[in-house]
């Protein structure tokens, strides 16, 4: 089988899918901490790749950026590909004081300024929130290996380059923590097909210092978040 956006086969990918963003983090990956990685997809460059680490089969894929993207990617993997775990790891921008560079967060909940959710026609305002037996085996992974993280709520903007000045003060009231741009559809998609989602995210700038990471900063200190991500599978 395949999708316009996938090529692989079924049981090429493994029950549990790693997503970051950017696919040439997730050729990185691959070849970094999987062995025998075997890539099953170059369709529009959106790598993936299946391989084995300690033993159990796991698939790291890009999702690209933006929800738009994700949402494709994670719905196909959910509804085409019998994936049951999808877990997200990115960057983020921090918009607390005590957030740090180099922090580890994992998101409870994703707040959005996206109309992703209005395609699901609820009643109201769906809340999108991570699976809860996945945070809890990445809290204890991460007491485990010694990583410090922090959990809670985070912004899943449309928006990079916002017009309005004053959007993240806005937000930083309500106790976000931080902004990334795909956790809240990757959320919604796993509530959708009762499948399950987690958002794990390295804090690569604090907005409110005007601090970054660079690009080789980035790749070496996501090095935490993804011993964390590998012990979910």
């Amino acid at each position: 089988m395949s999708t316009p956006h996938n090529k692989a086969a079924l049981g090429d990918i493994a029950k549990t899918v790693l997503m970051p963003g950017d696919p040439l983090r997730a050729k990185f990956i691959a070849e970094t901490y999987l062995e025998n990685p075997v890539c099953f997809n170059t369709v529009r460059n959106m790598l993936g790749f299946t391989g084995t680490y300690k033993g159990k089969k796991i698939t790291v894929m890009g999702s690209g950026m933006g929800m738009p993207s994700i949402g494709i990617y994670s719905y196909e993997l959910y509804h085409e590909y019998d994936v049951d775990n999808i877990i997200r790891i990115g960057s983020a921008g921090a918009i607390q004081p005590e957030v740090n560079l180099k922090d580890v967060i994992i998101g409870m909940g994703a707040c959005t300024d996206s109309n992703y959710g209005k395609q699901f026609e609820v009643p109201g305002t769906f809340s999108a929130i991570a699976d809860y037996g996945l945070l809890k085996k990445a809290v204890e992974a991460a007491e485990k290996l010694g990583v410090n993280v922090k959990v809670g709520n985070i912004l899943s903007s449309d928006i990079f380059y916002d017009a309005r000045p004053d959007v993240n003060q806005r937000w930083a009231r309500m106790g976000i923590m931080a902004v990334e741009m795909e956790a809240a559809a990757l959320y919604m998609n796993a509530a959708y097909a009762h499948k399950h989602a987690l958002c794990l995210l390295t804090v690569s700038d604090q907005l409110l210092r005007g601090e970054s990471l660079s690009p080789d900063e980035r790749q070496v200190g996501f090095d935490q978040m993804m011993r964390v991500a590998l012990e979910l599978a």
